[in-house]
């Protein structure tokens, strides 16, 4: 598939263990821009393909692959009688698109529709019962594509990113007025020192294989997201967890979840870790949505213990909104 960067055996690891209850196909399908988009589909073994099932589309924490928290996800609600599949964002892991590892927030938005897409033409997918999980920054796309997609008929988001708010305010919006017109000098710089080198700069954010510790000096989230990302816990070769400097161009121009309100009379379920530095996107998206709406503390989580921690992940309370509202 042309686009693609990862080999077979890398894009086949994933950062737990698959379930004997399940089965696992590769399923690619494009997106409007015309993207192939690489999802993973989890099916239950016991799945009887002349009925029809609810379905789900996950997606990924935010520069992540479907081999990690998403198809946790996705094999658990499989497990439980749903059509699941993770998916590749556009750009990332074996998901087309050039160039490589670039992030946008309409076609990251565009990548939840294209899951519909697939899911509601499956023969075994009933497609008035198809919904949506996020986890970090995918929860806000979640969210975004909920609100112009009514094919989605319930969203859950799980330690949501609001990405376009972190890029244009910064950390607990710290950002201040004169900070953001200096990033856009420095962004309007690198676009001609990516022109100039033919290709756009990507951070080097972890490393390519897992590291023992966690570095010293690293503020308390980065040292978070390494734990997560650059050691054995979450590390996989595919997920940088870093994108083209110049993307936060785009976050910084098109904020999410301006018409949160509009998903009503449609549910939404903001999931959050108690301990969670990120809780506050959820929070007040929580209080953006109209009813139905629900925020459910996880007792003692952080935010990356929603990526993997499946004692900790509220499976029991996704089955129940899902089959309550699909």
């Amino acid at each position: 598939m042309s686009g693609t960067m990862e080999s077979k055996n890398e894009s086949s690891m994933r950062t737990f263990e698959l379930s004997e209850k399940v089965t696992v196909e590769k399923v690619p399908y494009k997106n409007r821009y015309g993207i192939d988009v690489v999802a993973d589909m989890y099916l239950s073994k016991d799945i009887d393909k002349s009925k029809k099932y609810p379905a789900i589309v996950i997606g990924t924490p935010y520069g992540g692959v479907k081999e990690q928290g998403a198809g946790i996800y996705a094999q658990n609600m499989a497990e439980r009688g749903f059509v699941a599949i993770a998916f590749d964002e556009s750009f990332n892991g074996e998901s087309s698109g050039e160039p490589r590892h670039v992030s946008s927030p309409d076609i990251f938005v565009e990548d939840f529709s294209a899951g519909v897409d697939f899911l509601g033409t499956r023969h075994f997918v009933d497609r008035n019962r198809i919904g949506a999980i996020g986890i970090c920054g995918s929860g806000g796309f979640a969210v975004t594509a909920a609100q112009v997609d009514s094919r989605i008929k319930a969203v859950a988001t799980a330690s949501m990113y609001d990405m376009s708010r972190v890029m244009r305010k910064g950390w607990e919006d710290s950002m201040t007025d004169e900070q953001r017109a200096q990033t856009l000098v420095q962004l309007g710089e690198q676009r001609w020192k990516d022109f100039e080198n033919g290709t756009p700069e990507v951070p080097v954010s972890f490393p390519s294989e897992p590291a023992d510790s966690i570095p010293e000096g690293l503020d308390p989230i980065s040292s978070e997201f390494f734990e997560y990302y650059g050691m054995e816990r979450g590390h996989h070769p595919n997920a940088g967890a870093a994108f083209t400097i110049t993307s936060s161009m785009s976050f910084m121009n098109f904020p999410l979840m301006n018409y949160i309100d509009t998903i009503s009379p449609r549910p939404i379920l903001f999931i959050i870790g108690e301990n969670a530095h990120s809780r506050y996107f959820s929070e007040d998206a929580y209080e953006m949505a109209a009813e139905p709406k629900e925020l459910y503390i996880v007792p003692g989580a952080r935010h990356i213990d929603l990526y993997d921690r499946t004692d900790m992940i509220p499976f029991d309370k996704l089955e129940s909104f899902f089959k309550e509202n699909l």
